[in-house]
């Protein structure tokens, strides 16, 4: 249901103000128990449309700071000893719509008058009027402090929403970017390919089949069929991981074994630690660490075992994927896309990834990903 439901107008809420400052300065001014003369009457008139002056406050606030300031000086004369809080509304309407100086002149103007105003009344020596004119403006000012409060509380609350709803409109059209890339791949090149491979895969066993030799080019464009199919299905699946659909996690890791050691790779997985539930979004990434590395490791590394090893800390996941395939030291391969992309990941979450050769020959990709500050 939506907020705006119970949201008071502008103008309503305007006028329900106005009609309570109106009704405090009222009660007030009563309370004073003033004779019912002439100018007792045209006090408590002041006090009224003072208060009430308010309400157009939103359209004309130099008009209505001029109107309460006139009337906080009147009743002061009529021997009023009210605080002028329409006039501190008043000037809080104006400062907000932009008419700074115009503001500060009738506030100086206004706080200059009223202990004449307090004089004219004849109830007050110099001193009593001066000192009745400073109540005057004390409470009034404490209610104008409240109400710039309550207005940054929510010029603060406004900005909070619209940082997450921008957030929201970034994260959503990126999501629909990357689904739009991964349909323009899928529609443009997953026919083509496979047309290659498949022909590629026809003319080898064709010719294996009538005892010819096979061109060396030939294979070459099969392998490299191959090759494209594994890296757009790869890359299809990282465009369409949207988050939403149940994402692969450390639960999956096993498989990614499992996989590795059918496609002729000896791999163990270890697990250290007293195992416990971790954020989806650092199961998620370990996930694509093991992925990222094993399938290097299996078109790169020309290895003949590799090693994942996952430790569950108190506060830290550490993953450790190794090889002893033919990196070294004194000639490590070239950061590709995917060992980009595993550092982004880690990086994203608060947590370190290193990537580099051994020092007795092999590969090693080590990441730890903190538990507590991804959650």
């Amino acid at each position: 249901m939506s907020k705006g439901r119970f949201r008071v107008r502008a103008g309503v809420r305007d006028w329900l103000i106005a009609v309570g400052v109106a009704g405090t300065l009222l009660v007030t001014g009563l309370s004073g128990q003033h004779a019912a003369t002439g100018l007792g009457l045209l006090g408590y008139v002041l006090l009224a449309v003072g208060g009430l002056a308010l309400a157009a406050g939103r359209r004309a606030p130099v008009a209505v700071l001029a109107v309460t300031g006139l009337c906080a000086v009147g009743y002061q004369a009529a021997g009023f000893d009210v605080a002028a809080v329409a006039f501190l509304f008043a000037v809080y309407a104006a400062m907000r719509a932009g008419h700074r100086v115009v503001t500060v002149a009738v506030s100086v103007a206004v706080l200059a008058v009223l202990p004449l105003a307090a004089l004219a009344s004849g109830l007050h020596d110099t001193g009593e009027a001066f000192a009745q004119a400073r109540g005057a403006l004390q409470i009034a000012w404490l209610i104008a402090a409240g109400a710039a409060g309550e207005a940054l509380r929510q010029a603060e609350q406004r900005a909070d929403e619209a940082e997450r709803t921008r957030e929201e409109t970034a994260r959503r059209r990126a999501d629909e970017e990357r689904l739009h890339i991964a349909r323009e791949l899928h529609d443009s090149l997953t026919h083509q390919i496979s047309v290659i491979k498949v022909q590629s895969e026809a003319a080898v066993h064709v010719a294996r089949k009538r005892g010819e030799p096979v061109p060396e080019a030939l294979l070459a464009i099969r392998e490299a069929g191959r090759e494209a199919s594994r890296e757009l299905r790869a890359t299809l699946e990282a465009l369409r991981d949207d988050d939403t659909t149940p994402p692969h996690g450390l639960d999956h890791v096993t498989e990614l074994v499992e996989r590795a050691g059918k496609s002729g790779l000896e791999a163990t997985l270890t697990i250290e630690g007293r195992r416990h539930d971790v954020p989806t979004a650092v199961g998620r990434t370990a996930y694509r660490v093991v992925q990222e590395s094993l399938t290097n490791i299996a078109r790169h590394a020309n290895a003949g075992t590799a090693s994942v090893h996952i430790d569950y800390r108190p506060d830290t996941l550490a993953i450790r994927i190794d090889d002893d395939g033919k990196a070294t030291p004194d000639s490590a391969p070239e950061p590709g896309i995917g060992l980009l992309g595993m550092r982004e990941r880690v990086t994203a979450l608060g947590g370190r990834l290193r990537a580099e050769p051994r020092s007795e020959g092999g590969f090693t990709v080590q990441a730890e990903l903190p538990v507590e500050r991804a959650s």
